[in-house]
């Protein structure tokens, strides 16, 4: 029986994705991601997303009630996974986070455009990659 591989996106990742065409690079690793695998968050990674996706910044994107939609629909594929790890690395404390759900779960990656995580590539194991260098790798 073949593992399910386990991703991690990061929050601006994903609102690039859901925002922009679906032939941004971000929208298509999402989708392969989705298509290949599961992506997995922890609840603070998933309040992460969802707190920054109701901004009114984005209404010029997509109305509130689209935006409220998309996170209701994507929690519903999402697999919430327990943070079992503690990370204290990141030179930005509050990407500690993305480092900590893809130990507890193993993740086959984390993608991001954030430099600083990618700084990081690969942590323990754990490839750090641009949504391109996603699509490219897996």
């Amino acid at each position: 029986m073949k593992k399910t591989k386990h991703f991690v996106f990061d929050a601006n990742t994903l609102i690039s994705a859901f925002l922009l065409s679906h032939q941004t690079t971000a929208a298509r690793a999402y989708d392969k991601a989705k298509g290949s695998g599961t992506l997995v968050f922890s609840e603070e990674t998933l309040d992460e997303f969802a707190d920054v996706f109701v901004r009114p910044k984005f209404d010029k994107y997509l109305p509130l009630n689209r935006r409220m939609t998309i996170i209701g629909d994507f929690r519903s594929i999402v697999k919430l996974t327990t943070v079992k790890a503690s990370v204290n690395i990141c030179r930005d404390p509050k990407d500690n986070k993305y480092l900590e759900i893809a130990l507890s779960a193993s993740a086959a990656c984390i993608v991001t455009g954030d430099k600083d995580l990618l700084v990081l590539n690969p942590f323990e194991n754990i490839p750090i990659l641009t949504a391109g260098d996603f699509l490219a790798s897996f």
